[in-house]
């Protein structure tokens, strides 16, 4: 029966296949009482699992690179969470096996969460996957894992952890759906970084019977179930078109009269550094350096370390722009060194640059490691600080870069309304704005950007974040400075156009999307673009403004 399912698209790109489930396992273990003198061997069992599945998932990421490997030793670090294990060890001392104590010990910790607000939600996934792995080697059953074919699929699932995505085999994974999950969830991320089509955040996804033949628009988010044989081929001749139109998409970021928009790469690391360079990107307009500090929640990488990594991305753009992201830790990225272990909602606490005021020697070092890799290059450096509230912040990192003899450029991200209503007074301590559009989102709508069933607040589309976005251009352009997009809003083309239009001097986003948003601006004038902008921030939805803009860039 045909039928037009819709969710979020997050990964540009047409899949057609059949589908496939992901496998599941039972994994939760019965509550036997064990007798006080195995509890030492339970123990060493725990241990073990705990570590086996740490050392996997640090492998994985070494496999995949780039993004996907911070996020997976992101989940190492949540595996050996030194509170966890005391709690696994209580709960054996006092007569659980090993797998029950750690099963109970995870939900407890799932629970906290959930009582701090929810922030972390979107991290449910990643914690329930870390649970399971370990669950699953203590019972001797196998993971929930990809379905084994010799044929290209769509793989559906509830939701996919990072060491599943990170680990697709595009060959023959031709894009996935999920129930769960939001535009900027890690899989999202990771799926955009593979170029595979991915829809997420659709209602029964996991309901459609396996085998049943779908196609999958990461642009739109739609899912057409069972297509005709005519859908299908007009829509591989569509896919075909865009394919040919991409191939011909060279050069520098422009609008069909000429508008100059530099497209740059969100980048986490030396690894993400061949795609920017394959697709085009003229520099780097997010260089997300926490990858370097989650090897050791304890403490910080030495300054030499630090130099030789931000080297190795900067003598990639000899004569383009990099810009750099200070670290950014706290809430979902917690470091024992710097960041408070008890808040009450991390959301909403010592996190990006206020954690790096309140430890200034953090701060220094990674300021002093950036100016000594930048020497004797001719790259364009510029240095950004997280989680700007106002001119005081602002203030304060400015001072810091000069106190650090850094010989570049400094901004301020934008990601709280604050930094965006104020942002006139925020430009006259720094030099450039950069949009973190996520967070902006997240703040703004008072939305957790990881939680699917809030995927609507979390549209880059809704009208309130496009004036927040023209508010903050609006200031660079009186100032006579730069505002770019860094946040994830920047990869989607037709948004790319209206961003354009409301005064966006760059836009930087996963390697994958350069092309499409290349291709989609070099259609329309600047002033098209503008007149799309002004159509979507007058609508009343982001439904409403995407179909504002598209009407207004139609022609219609």
């Amino acid at each position: 029966m045909q039928k037009t399912l819709r969710g979020v698209g997050v990964s540009h790109g047409v899949a057609i296949g059949q589908v496939r489930h992901m496998g599941t396992a039972v994994l939760e273990p019965t509550a036997t009482q064990i007798p006080a003198e195995e509890a030492e061997r339970e123990r060493a069992r725990a241990q073990q699992a705990v570590d086996a599945v740490a050392a996997d998932l640090i492998a994985r990421g070494n496999l995949a690179g780039g993004e996907a490997q911070a996020v997976l030793e992101a989940q190492a670090l949540m595996a050996q969470d030194p509170e966890l294990a005391a709690d696994v060890a209580r709960r054996i001392a006092v007569g659980s096996s090993a797998e029950r104590a750690v099963y109970d010990a995870f939900a407890a910790y799932r629970a906290l969460l959930a009582s701090a607000g929810e922030y972390l939600a979107g991290r449910v996934a990643d914690l329930d996957d870390v649970r399971n792995r370990i669950v699953a080697r203590l019972m001797g059953v196998p993971m929930p894992g990809v379905p084994d074919s010799d044929e290209p699929y769509v793989l559906l699932a509830r939701d996919l952890a990072p060491a599943d995505t990170a680990l697709l085999d595009p060959a023959l994974v031709l894009g996935f759906v999920t129930e769960e999950g939001g535009p900027t969830s890690h899989s999202a991320i990771l799926a955009r970084a593979m170029g595979v089509p991915a829809v997420v955040a659709l209602p029964g996804a996991t309901e459609l019977a396996e085998g049943t033949t779908v196609a999958v628009d990461g642009s739109s988010g739609e899912v057409l179930v069972e297509p005709s044989a005519e859908q299908q081929q007009e829509l591989r001749r569509v896919a075909a078109e865009r394919k040919a139109a991409l191939a011909g998409s060279s050069g520098p970021g422009r609008t069909s009269d000429g508008h100059l928009v530099p497209l740059l790469a969100n980048v986490g690391g030396p690894a993400d550094v061949p795609a920017a360079v394959a697709a085009g990107a003229e520099g780097v307009g997010l260089f997300r350096t926490e990858f370097l500090f989650l090897d050791d929640s304890a403490k910080a990488p030495s300054e030499d370390t630090q130099t030789a990594a931000y080297r190795q991305v900067l003598e990639a753009f000899p004569e383009g722009r990099v810009v750099v992201r200070v670290l950014d830790a706290g809430a979902d990225k917690p470091l024992d060194f710097l960041t408070p272990a008890d808040e009450p909602n991390p959301a909403l606490g010592v996190r990006g640059l206020r954690a790096l005021l309140d430890h200034p020697e953090v701060l220094a070092t990674q300021l002093r490691a950036l100016a000594r890799a930048a020497e004797g290059l001719p790259v364009h450096l510029e240095v950004m600080a997280p989680m700007v509230a106002d001119r005081t912040d602002a203030r304060a990192f400015a001072d810091a870069c000069r106190e650090a003899g850094l010989h570049a450029k400094f901004g301020a991200m934008v990601e709280i309304p604050s930094a965006a209503l104020r942002a006139r007074s925020i430009l006259a301590e720094v030099e450039f704005l950069s949009l973190g559009t996520n967070d902006l989102a997240q703040y703004t709508f008072a939305a957790d950007r990881q939680v699917g069933a809030l995927a609507r607040l979390q549209d880059p589309w809704q009208p309130a974040l496009l004036d927040l976005v023209a508010a903050a251009a609006e200031a660079a352009r009186a100032a006579g400075k730069s505002c770019g997009v860094c946040g994830e809003a920047a990869s989607d083309p037709l948004l790319a156009c209206v961003l354009t239009g409301l005064g966006v001097t760059s836009l930087s986003m996963g390697s994958a999307s350069i092309p499409y948003v290349r291709s989609m601006l070099a259609k329309f004038t600047l002033d098209q673009c503008r007149r799309a902008a002004e159509a979507a921030r007058a609508a009343d939805s982001a439904e409403g403004a995407r179909a504002a803009a598209q009407q207004v860039l139609s022609g219609e």
